[in-house]
């Protein structure tokens, strides 16, 4: 894992970015207590170290549901027959290509994944277990939660501890 020298200005940064990473370098710069140019070459030096990943649209589900439903959230857990690196693998490879699949987490102890998948419906559902468990004989146990109501999403890091 390669150490990256970063100090509590470019904190402050990653955690304005995680609140709003649309806002414009000027705001940026200010609510950092920074000039607008260290403000610019600072966010392309954590951009270029990779320590932003990516900027994306979070969508709001609840106001889009009357458009496209209100779809399942499901939380599953998944055991394989084998756990060996390479069955590991490829089943990790398969889940991830999956777009149905929102996070895919190996865990331990327990089942041997835990995975965020999002269906439009009941048989968009189905279809996801036929292609990505059912097909695959590796795949000894798969137990689905269904989501009924998500009380917090927050996809920020913490980057300082709590106060």
């Amino acid at each position: 894992m390669e150490y990256f020298d970063i100090d509590a200005t470019d904190l402050r940064l990653l955690e304005l970015l995680q609140d709003d990473a649309a806002q414009s370098n000027q705001a940026l710069a200010e609510r950092a207590h920074l000039s607008p140019p260290t403000c610019l070459r600072r966010v392309k030096r954590l951009r270029d170290r990779g320590l932003i990943a990516r900027e994306v649209a979070l969508l709001d589900a609840d106001r889009l549901a009357p458009l496209l439903g209100h779809g399942l959230t499901a939380l599953v857990e998944v055991s394989l027959e084998r756990q060996g690196a390479e069955a590991l693998d490829a089943f990790e490879a398969r889940a991830v290509a999956e777009p149905r699949v929102q996070q895919c987490y190996r865990v331990s102890p327990g089942p041997d994944f835990v995975l965020v998948v999002r269906c439009s419906d009941m048989p968009d559902y189905l279809a996801l277990t036929q292609r990505l468990f059912t097909g695959d004989a590796n795949v000894r146990n798969v137990k689905g939660f269904f989501s009924t109501r998500c009380a917090k999403f927050d996809p920020r890091l913490p980057l300082k501890p709590p106060m």
